[in-house]
């Protein structure tokens, strides 16, 4: 890990078994968090089945689109999953798939043009650029690939955001995707959207621990007392402004494991 991090990531065998005791639940990225490739890890989710059985809730929170995320929120044994960076939330409710908006319809019609006018900019002005190939499920915000199935740069990735931003998009850059959308929700609004009106329980941040692997996750970084990155975090650390509190020694869905092992254990020791 780049020097300039060893400081701000503490390992998570440094975290006071205390702190994870006294959490009620876990909210998690997905890319590269729980999944490498677009699967899941086998130790993810045999970690979020023991969560689960433990009384632990969940929540995923993730800048995939809706379709993509609907087969996982019925599949996965999580509270809610809230897809596109907090506009769209899925979740089972008496064996059926329940999707909610943060936007009413007429306003995610007038927000769809503008998206699909900045995403032909996109790809007339950034060369290489193309639209993630999960882009036919997106319901309110719009992805261009960097890492899933194309590559672009560092340069070519800023280009992107900045014409994002130039067409009055918030811009963010996870793992795979940069995604753009309009409105001023995000990630840490999706929290607090899931945990009020999936768990009907007060949103307090203090409760939670959140777990990510990128530049997208750094508003929850922000908004979290208690934050860990897995170690594949590693390559986005010159990019960060804003750092997790701990880090895993395990990668992706093993790091995700390690962390439940962790709070588990702790929950059982208290």
């Amino acid at each position: 890990m780049p020097e300039a991090a060893a400081g701000r990531l503490r390992p998570l065998a440094t975290l006071p078994a205390t702190q994870l005791a006294r959490l009620h639940g876990v909210l998690t990225d997905i890319d590269d968090t729980l999944t490498q490739d677009g699967a899941i890890a086998p130790a993810a989710l045999a970690a979020l089945q023991q969560l689960a059985a433990a009384g632990v809730p969940v929540v995923a929170i993730t800048g995939r689109p809706a379709g993509w995320s609907e087969p996982f929120a019925l599949a996965w044994p999580v509270a809610a999953i809230v897809a596109e960076n907090g506009a769209v939330m899925l979740r089972r409710q008496g064996g059926r798939l329940q999707i909610d908006f943060v936007a009413d319809a007429a306003t995610r019609a007038a927000h769809q043009r503008r998206l699909q006018a900045c995403a032909q900019a996109v790809l007339a002005q950034v060369p290489g650029a193309t639209l993630a190939q999960d882009s036919a499920g997106r319901l309110t915000d719009i992805a261009i690939d960097h890492s899933e199935f194309a590559h672009l740069d560092a340069v070519q990735i800023a280009q992107v955001v900045a014409v994002m931003q130039a067409h009055g998009l918030t811009a963010t850059v996870s793992s795979i995707h940069v995604n753009g959308w309009i409105g001023d929700h995000d990630k840490p609004s999706g929290a607090r959207w899931a945990v009020q009106q999936a768990l009907g329980r007060a949103w307090n941040p203090a409760e939670w621990v959140y777990v990510g692997d990128s530049t997208n996750d750094q508003a929850m970084f922000q908004a979290l007392p208690l934050t860990v990155g897995v170690a594949n975090i590693a390559r986005f650390v010159p990019q960060l402004q804003a750092f997790p509190g701990y880090v895993t020694q395990a990668e992706r869905g093993d790091g995700f494991a390690e962390l439940a092992a962790a709070l588990l254990s702790a929950r059982t020791a208290a």
